[in-house]
């Protein structure tokens, strides 16, 4: 009698099997980079980013340039003190985060998605002429909602020319962070995938770097000079001032004064500085800082009148002047020197 004998297996042994990915369909294992390719496989976060460092880029060479160019220009002086400047670039810098990132969700995204969409339709692969197209459409878009909403708190729109300005103005300050942005987003759409936040991010330093070099060359070796208020003498204070509205003051060199139509801001109770007629006669005299004329004195008692005027403009064409409102408030009234002229 033949006795069928079968293999040895252990009772916990397990049977051969196919690999698990094989039973249940699943691809192998990915790599980290891998799996960020598949998770954001649009590029939307590669995209929003570059267009975030781009914007910022632009802002800082921009600012840059208006500062300089500021300097320049009658202003009303730099802010003093190290904690002052440090606060107010660390505000200056988180606003402009914050304000890029509005930007490029509100402009930037929607005109890369607008060229895809319409870059789709003829079956064309969407690149870098298609979000240069959009580009326009965006910038109008956006002009005619936020002009539109101006124009509804004020109750008047603005000159039509003053649109046209805005909307050329917006576009050339999307058309670069856009074509920056669809690179990045195509990069990681074609699994090529590349900081290119961190290259803009350095390129726009080394832009403001050298922008700022060439800035401070040009006042340091005095190509440029920064503004400074004219020197005028009591003799150059003397003459007939005016507002342009048919106010004006006559300073005398021996220090009288004759107001004829001169606004007097004076305090309603309401809460804002309205203007007065002033007439009468009065006196003045220079205002002197550091043993330098800085402006005058000038007071008319008929109207109760009393003010210290700072001088600006130029030496051709200088100004008297004093702020009106609430401090800070950048509003001025201002006189102008009559020029007689010999016949």
């Amino acid at each position: 009698m033949t006795q069928h004998t079968e293999p040895d297996t252990a009772p916990d042994a397990i049977p051969d099997a196919a690999p698990a990915d094989a039973e249940t369909g699943a691809e192998p294992e990915e790599t980290p980079r891998a799996q960020k390719r598949v998770m954001h496989p649009d590029g939307f976060g590669a995209a929003f980013c570059t267009s975030m460092a781009a914007l910022c880029a632009e802002a800082a060479v921009a600012g840059t340039i208006g500062v300089l160019v500021l300097l320049s220009r009658e202003h009303e002086g730099l802010p003093h003190g190290l904690l002052v400047i440090a606060g107010l670039v660390f505000a200056v810098a988180l606003l402009g985060v914050l304000v890029s990132g509005f930007v490029t969700a509100v402009a930037v995204m929607p005109a890369l998605a607008l060229a895809r969409t319409v870059a789709r339709r003829p079956g064309r692969r969407e690149g870098p002429l298609w979000n240069a197209a959009a580009v326009p459409f965006v910038s109008a878009a956006a002009v005619a909602v936020f002009g539109g909403v101006s124009a509804l708190g004020s109750l008047s729109p603005a000159a039509p020319l003053k649109y046209l300005l805005w909307w050329a103005c917006l576009t050339a300050a999307l058309l670069p962070a856009t074509l920056i942005a669809g690179a990045a987003g195509r990069r990681i759409r074609e699994g090529r995938p590349v900081r290119m936040a961190r290259r803009v991010a350095r390129d726009g330093v080394i832009a403001w770097l050298a922008v700022g070099a060439v800035g401070a060359a040009a006042y340091g070796t005095g190509a440029v000079e920064v503004y400074q208020p004219p020197r005028l003498d009591s003799a150059q204070l003397a003459g007939v001032w005016t507002d342009g509205r048919d106010g004006t003051v006559k300073l005398s060199a021996d220090g009288t004064a004759v107001a004829d139509g001169l606004d007097n801001y004076v305090w309603d109770g309401t809460g804002k500085d309205r203007p007065k007629d002033c007439d009468g006669s009065g006196t003045w005299k220079p205002v002197k800082d550091n043993g330098k004329v800085r402006g005058l004195s000038l007071r008319i008692s008929s109207c109760e009148l009393g003010r210290n005027w700072s001088v600006s403009g130029t030496g051709k064409e200088p100004r008297l002047f004093h702020e009106i409102g609430k401090p800070g408030s950048g509003k001025r009234y201002v006189l102008t020197k009559v020029v007689g002229h010999k016949n």
